[in-house]
């Protein structure tokens, strides 16, 4: 029986781990922060309301509210 590539590429990655780029103790933290950070930009595009503040506060705001809800649902255990 001859050897696939994708059994290939499973036999060589065996001997390299998955290493996340933020640690499992820092998710909440970041997690924490970008939410916070989204609260921000969101309270400062709803007093700034115009379409010149779309990409300045609306953008970062849906970003780090994405991001951060995604942190913080696997900081708590949730895995999606």
């Amino acid at each position: 029986m001859s050897s696939t590539p994708l059994q290939d590429l499973w036999d060589a990655s065996a001997s390299q781990p998955f290493a996340p780029t933020i640690d499992k103790s820092q998710q909440f933290t970041v997690g924490f922060g970008l939410l916070f950070a989204a609260l921000l930009f969101t309270g400062l595009f709803g007093l700034n309301n115009s379409l010149k503040n779309l990409p300045l506060y609306a953008v970062p705001a849906s970003l780090t509210f994405g991001f951060g809800a995604v942190y913080m649902i696997c900081a708590v255990g949730v895995y999606v």
